[in-house]
């Protein structure tokens, strides 16, 4: 046990007379307007000439200034503070709150142990920065001791004091312990409820939160916002939007918090009408746009592949944060637009922005998209030349995949062989991707080996290393590594596709047919595949005499029935010539369905807007904005 521990168990047998009532003066109002610390040292030199330099009342006020404005001296507070003989026990709650602003946590704990050594009662306003002191600092057992001060010194009831507790025992992932001290509530409030949700959420543990949360006798917009935000954070988009519309339904208002968490569920879902909605009522109701709501609008229109209009928002912001120029900058580089995405870097430091490490991963991301080789060179360099920003992990994983995207392998795997840290899986994919884009077996192989002992759990690692072989004819080879999955249990993510169309967001996945429309669809399906095969239409799958193993799709399913084209079929249904609709897939797009989406683009006369794993694919006229650079 640490000496703080052991002096707080100690202080558990420490007994109190009642505190001593202090002489109260008349009000001090020059002290009330006190705006510098200028300003308070004369008032100091005031009270002192009056005789008030031992006056619990009149250094409280100076202690409070220094210890808590932002223009105060917590140093000058403490230098009052040791000029006191007998200071109280709101002074005591005055300077822990001045260490706890400061994040100083174990200060907070001496100065409580000072305090009970200088026989200073503490009251209900003491306990509650001691324990987010404790939730500051990870101080488990020091916590736990606070706890046994709470009930000591009677503050067993104390709500503001609990909701502290549960808090602190949220934060140390003690959910037993937390949800003991709920138990034991005589009265819960909002924040009671809404702070065991959150922990449940952030231990994953979404349906007990939600259990917490359908138990509740009243909520407020911060409980319906920790739900919606857990099912959010877990990917599970669809039950945070049917929780949205319940909300909706009760008539309760959005605030941003709100709102910022279903433009997440939007972008997830690739829902653009709803994101829509939400930002049109941000504008509506006059709901602050600050840097993490405007960022987050941003960021819903460019993933819901509508570039316009979050080039639109951008430009209207009256204050671009580091966050908004980043996120635009990284739209422009998932949609291929790597010259939209320097032109808008430029823009940025001529406005005096700093960039900061994430812009130059974005910048760098532009290049590699849009295969703009020397301008990525140029700007690996320019952001430590310029900006003395030393490349991290993600930046060189970038630059591989430039390199290894533009076939310059060598210089790829001489870039990694040269980085100053070892490099991940993240890097190591870029190069594996790029040698099965270029066919370099060899360095594939080798590569591919290292990738899957880094993350044996990744499927697309092992169907990527297993084309490999396909394409040098090593079938056996092949087969070793469809038995390494099997052996190793791991198996293929399946693939789904979303389209919102009407408000709707449908689902579709490989040969799926519960979908309401499903015969319908698997009839537009046909037309379409018979219409552009008309122009010339062959399926990739066929092109070989031994088809790949299927990364994007359970092999089961033929190329015909992939999620995309599903999706496609669904929103030709729903649309007209002219159109746009947008699809989102959860891994990258096949061979066969990009090359199919540019043909249906064309014969159908449709923009098809597909966002896959990587990146943005625009179909029209029967071509595709990434120029098979993909």
């Amino acid at each position: 046990m640490s000496s703080l521990q052991t002096l707080l168990a100690s202080s558990l047998s420490i007994s109190f007379s009642s505190s001593n009532s202090k002489p109260r003066y008349s009000p001090l109002e020059s002290l009330e307007t006190c705006s510098s610390m200028a300003q308070l040292k004369q008032n100091h030199a005031h009270l002192t000439k009056l005789g008030l330099s031992s006056d619990n009342d009149a250094m409280g006020r100076l202690i409070k200034f220094c210890a808590l404005s932002n223009d105060g001296d917590l140093d000058y507070a403490l230098h009052l503070f040791d000029t006191l003989p007998h200071p109280d026990a709101f002074i005591y709650n005055t300077l822990i709150r001045g260490y706890l602003l400061r994040r100083h946590a174990a200060d907070c704990i001496f100065l409580y142990l000072r305090m009970l050594q200088d026989s200073v009662l503490p009251n209900k306003f003491t306990f509650p920065c001691l324990i987010r002191a404790c939730s500051v600092d990870g101080a488990v057992e020091e916590g736990a001791q606070i706890h046994a001060h709470v009930f000591k010194f009677g503050f067993a009831n104390d709500g503001f004091c609990l909701n502290n507790l549960i808090h602190m025992y949220v934060d140390f992932k003690a959910l037993e312990n937390a949800r003991k001290v709920f138990n034991k509530m005589p009265r819960r409030d909002v924040v009671s409820w809404t702070t065991l949700i959150s922990g449940y959420a952030q231990l994953g543990l979404v349906d007990a939160a939600f259990e917490v949360f359908e138990r509740m006798p009243e909520r407020n917009s911060v409980s319906w916002n920790a739900m919606i935000a857990a099912y959010v954070q877990s990917n599970r988009f669809h039950e945070a939007f049917a929780l949205f519309n319940r909300m909706r339904a009760e008539n309760l208002a959005l605030d941003k918090f709100v709102a910022a968490s279903m433009l997440s569920a939007c972008t997830g879902l690739g829902a653009l009408e709803e994101g829509e909605w939400i930002h049109k009522y941000i504008r509506n109701k006059g709901i602050e746009l600050d840097p993490k709501l405007a960022t987050t609008i941003i960021d819903m229109y460019c993933k819901c592949g509508c570039l316009e209009k979050a080039y639109e928002t951008f430009k209207g912001l009256t204050y671009k944060s580091i966050s908004s120029w980043n996120c635009m900058i990284g739209g422009f580089a998932m949609h291929g637009k790597g010259e939209a995405a320097i032109s808008i870097f430029k823009d940025m430091e001529k406005q005096g922005i700093v960039p900061d490490n994430i812009t130059f991963v974005n910048i760098l991301s532009a290049c590699s998209h849009s295969g703009l080789v020397e301008e990525g060179r140029y700007y690996f360099q320019y952001m430590t030349r310029v900006h003395g920003i030393e490349p991290m992990m993600e930046h060189y994983g970038c630059m591989v995949d430039l390199l290894g995207r533009a076939g310059l392998l060598d210089e790829a795997k001489k870039l990694i062989d040269q980085m100053p840290m070892t490099p991940d899986v993240g890097v190591l994919g870029a190069l594996f991707g790029a040698c099965r884009i270029h066919g370099n077996i060899e360095l594939g192989e080798q590569v591919g080996k290292r990738v899957i002992e880094l993350e044996p759990n990744n499927s697309g690692r092992y169907v990527l290393l297993a084309n490999l072989y396909v394409k040098a004819g090593r079938y056996e080879d092949m087969a070793n590594v469809r038995r390494m999955m099997n052996e190793r249990g791991v198996k293929k993510v399946p693939g789904f596709s979303v389209i919102e169309l009407e408000g709707e967001v449908n689902e579709f996945i490989a040969g799926g047919r519960d979908h309401p429309e499903s015969k319908e669809i698997y009839a537009k399906l046909d037309e379409m595949l018979d219409r552009i095969r008309a122009i010339g239409y062959v399926p990739c799958g066929a092109e070989g005499v031994v088809e790949e193993l299927d990364e994007e799709e359970e092999k089961e399913n033929p190329l015909n029935y992939h999620s995309e084209k599903l999706a496609i079929a669904f929103g030709l249904l729903k649309t007209k010539a002219g159109d746009t609709f947008r699809i989102t897939k959860n891994l990258r797009v096949c061979r066969d369905c990009h090359h199919a989406s540019k043909l249906i683009s064309k014969v159908f006369d449709r923009e098809i807007v597909v966002r896959d794993r990587n990146r943005f694919h625009h179909f029209k006229d029967g071509e595709c904005s990434c120029k098979d650079y993909w």
